[in-house]
C-alpha cells in the first residue's frame, strides 16, 4: 500500500480552487510580517515544504522522505527559541524536496515555475561530496547531431554547475581525435571557479559534430591527466572521476580499464547515453559499472537535471567510515543548514581586545578582511579599509 501523507507545499498553501476550497496539498496557513525576516510573512510554528516544478510533488519516496523529517520541526522552534539571532534554518532533501523553517509563501517565477533546487546550490554540493577531480569527455561524432547534441551540451552545462571552487575540470571533445575545448588547458586540470564554469560553458556552445567516434583515445588522454594529477600533488587529491557522454560506445576499450584503472579503480567513470537509441546501452552500462561509476539513460531535455544528479549521489559514498556494524547503507538524506549573517560572524572578532586583527574567513578559497580600524601599509601606497583576497564573494558559501 502506498504511503498517504499530506504536506504543507510552499506553492499551494492558503490557494483555492474555482469551488473556493484549498487545493490539494495546501490548505490555510497562518502568516505574519515578521522584522527579523526580513519582513516577510512567515510562521514561526511550522515549516513548509518546498518541491522543485520538474520533481512530482506525490512521489511516493518523496512523501516517505517528507514524513521521515517531520521531526525537524520541533528541532527548529527550539533552536529558534533558544537563540532568537538565528534567520533561516533548512533542509535540502536528496530526494528533491527543501524544508525551510519559518514556514512561507513560495513565490514561483513569471511563468509559475519553481526552479529552485537545493541540490543545485553550492552549500548542499558542497556539503554533500569531498572535492573531485572531473574530466567531461564528450562524444562530438556525426551520429550526435541534432536534438542529441542539444542534450550533450546541456549535461556538460549541469555537470559544471555541480561543481565548485575546492573542484578541479577540463573538458574534451573527441571524434577519431582528442580536441580540448580549451586548447590552453591542454593536459591539465583547472580550478571549477565561476569563472573557468563560465568559459567551458561558451566554448561548449560553439562545438560542432563530425567524422566517427574513437572513444579509446580519449579516455586514454583522461585518465593520463587525472593519474598526473594525484602523483604530483595537484588537483584536489580527492575523488577523481570520467564522465562519459555518448550516444554510444563502440570500441574494444577494456585494455584502456585494465592498463590505467584497474585493478584499484581510483577513478570513477560516470556514463550518459544521449538519444532514445538503446542500441549501445549494455556497453555504455559496463563502462560505468566496472569502474565503481553510474549508468544513466538521457533521452530528453528534461532527464537531463535529475540523471546528473546521480554522480553525487554515488560520491558521497566514498565519505563513510568503516564501522565494524552497518547500521544503514550509507545512503545520503541530504543537508542542513541556517543563514549566519556576516555581522554576527564580525561580533565573535575581538578587536576590543586586540590591537591589530583580521578575521579570515576560509570557503575554499581563502577571504581576508581587514577590519576598519586596520590598515596594511607599504611604503609609498595607501590601501583601502577593507581588503579581500580572491575573487567574487558567492552568496552560497559554506562557512
Amino acid at each position: 500500500s502506498s504511503l498517504q501523507f499530506d504536506y504543507y507545499n510552499s506553492m499551494l498553501i492558503n490557494t483555492m480552487d474555482e469551488d473556493g476550497n484549498s487545493v490539494e496539498l495546501g490548505g490555510e496557513f497562518p502568516l505574519e510580517e515578521n522584522e527579523h525576516f526580513n519582513n516577510l510573512p512567515v510562521n514561526t510554528q511550522q515549516s513548509t515544504i518546498q518541491v522543485p516544478t520538474n520533481v512530482y510533488n506525490k512521489d511516493p519516496k518523496l512523501l516517505n522522505a517528507i514524513y521521515n523529517s517531520e521531526a525537524l520541526n520541533d528541532v527548529y522552534i527550539n533552536n529558534f527559541l533558544r537563540d532568537p539571532t538565528l534567520t533561516w534554518q533548512y533542509f535540502g532533501s536528496s530526494y528533491g524536496f527543501f524544508r525551510i523553517y519559518p514556514g512561507i509563501k513560495w513565490t514561483p517565477d513569471n511563468n509559475g515555475v519553481v526552479a529552485f533546487d537545493s541540490r543545485n546550490r553550492n552549500w548542499y554540493i558542497q556539503a554533500a561530496t569531498s572535492p573531485k577531480d572531473i574530466i567531461i569527455m564528450v562524444d562530438i561524432s556525426g551520429s550526435m547531431k541534432g536534438l542529441k547534441m542539444t542534450i550533450a551540451k546541456h549535461t556538460i552545462n549541469t555537470i559544471l554547475d555541480t561543481l565548485g571552487e575546492n573542484d578541479f575540470v577540463n573538458v574534451i571533445a573527441y571524434t577519431d581525435y582528442v580536441r580540448y575545448v580549451e586548447p590552453c588547458f591542454r593536459g591539465t586540470l583547472v580550478q571549477a571557479d565561476l569563472d573557468n564554469r563560465e568559459h567551458f560553458k561558451l566554448l561548449v556552445e560553439e562545438l560542432h559534430v563530425k567524422g566517427e567516434a574513437k572513444i579509446k583515445n580519449a579516455m586514454k588522454e583522461s585518465f593520463k591527466i587525472l593519474n598526473e594529477a594525484r602523483m604530483n600533488g595537484q588537483g584536489s587529491m580527492c575523488n577523481q572521476a570520467i564522465m562519459l557522454i555518448t550516444d554510444g560506445a563502440m570500441e574494444d576499450f577494456e585494455s584502456v580499464f585494465e592498463e590505467f584503472n584497474w585493478p584499484e579503480r581510483r577513478v570513477r567513470v560516470f556514463t550518459y547515453l544521449i538519444g532514445r537509441e538503446m542500441t549501445f546501452a549494455q556497453a555504455t552500462k559496463w563502462i560505468a559499472c566496472n569502474n565503481k561509476g553510474y549508468y544513466t539513460h538521457i533521452s530528453t531535455l528534461a532527464d537531463v537535471q535529475e540523471n546528473v544528479m546521480e554522480y553525487l549521489h554515488v560520491l558521497t559514498q566514498s565519505l563513510e567510515c568503516p564501522f565494524p556494524e552497518h547500521l544503514s547503507h550509507g545512503i545520503l538524506l541530504g543537508v542542513v543548514g541556517t543563514d549566519v549573517p556576516l555581522m554576527e560572524v564580525m561580533k565573535l572578532a575581538p578587536r576590543y581586545i586586540l590591537t591589530a586583527v583580521f578575521c579570515v574567513l576560509s570557503a575554499g578559497t581563502a577571504w581576508l578582511r581587514l577590519p576598519p580600524q586596520q590598515q596594511w601599509l607599504h611604503p609609498g601606497e595607501t590601501t583601502e579599509t577593507e581588503s579581500r583576497v580572491s575573487s567574487q564573494l558567492d552568496y552560497n558559501l559554506l562557512l
